[in-house]
């Protein structure tokens, strides 16, 4: 069975929305770019790398990152990997041609039988409304977390505040940098 693991940068009261501009919609985004830039604070994105076999977006963040990382240095290791796009309404034709080979699923029930196909883990950029869907369907193997010391008092949180039973999280790897930012990563547990 493959894991599927969500990766991001999180505030420290739950929010993922907007961290990198506020062309992404949040009245405060960009606030990674706020904290001091210490280079070991973001080793985990390199060490990700090494273990990533698929990638996986909502349609927002898809259609946010692609055009960017398709072209960008940076991500060039993702160009090749297979990408998996979630959405009921994103058409095959609006999909960033020359990022590779991407698969369109339509459901959470989709995402389980790729779950239970052969491959490495898959991992989760962005997409905190396909995140939550996705951790109510108990879906979501591990968290890999950078929290940010910054509160930004709304926006999209990682996690759902609907009623569901209790999960209990093992915390895998931790470290706190000098700028404030903590390395998180729990695994779930059952």
């Amino acid at each position: 069975m493959r894991e599927l693991v969500y990766t991001g940068f999180m505030s420290l009261d739950g929010v993922v929305d907007s961290p990198g501009s506020t062309a992404e919609g949040h009245r405060s985004g960009g606030w990674v770019m706020e904290t001091e830039f210490v280079p070991e604070a973001f080793a985990l994105k390199g060490e990700e790398l090494e273990e990533t076999a698929a990638l996986m977006f909502g349609r927002r963040s898809y259609e946010l990152f692609a055009p960017i990382w398709r072209d960008s240095d940076d991500h060039a290791a993702y160009k090749d990997l297979p990408k998996y796009v979630v959405s009921a309404t994103l058409a095959e034709a609006d999909l960033a041609p020359g990022w590779g080979p991407t698969t369109i699923l339509r459901s959470s029930d989709e995402v389980a039988r790729l779950k239970e196909s052969e491959g490495g883990a898959i991992f989760i950029h962005g997409s905190a409304e396909l995140a939550r869907r996705l951790s109510d369907a108990d879906l979501i193997d591990r968290y890999n977390l950078l929290m940010f010391p910054v509160l930004l008092g709304a926006g999209k949180s990682l996690f759902s505040r609907g009623d569901r039973k209790k999960r209990q999280l093992r915390l895998r790897e931790s470290e706190l940098y000098s700028n404030g930012v903590a390395k998180l990563i729990y695994d779930i547990e059952g």
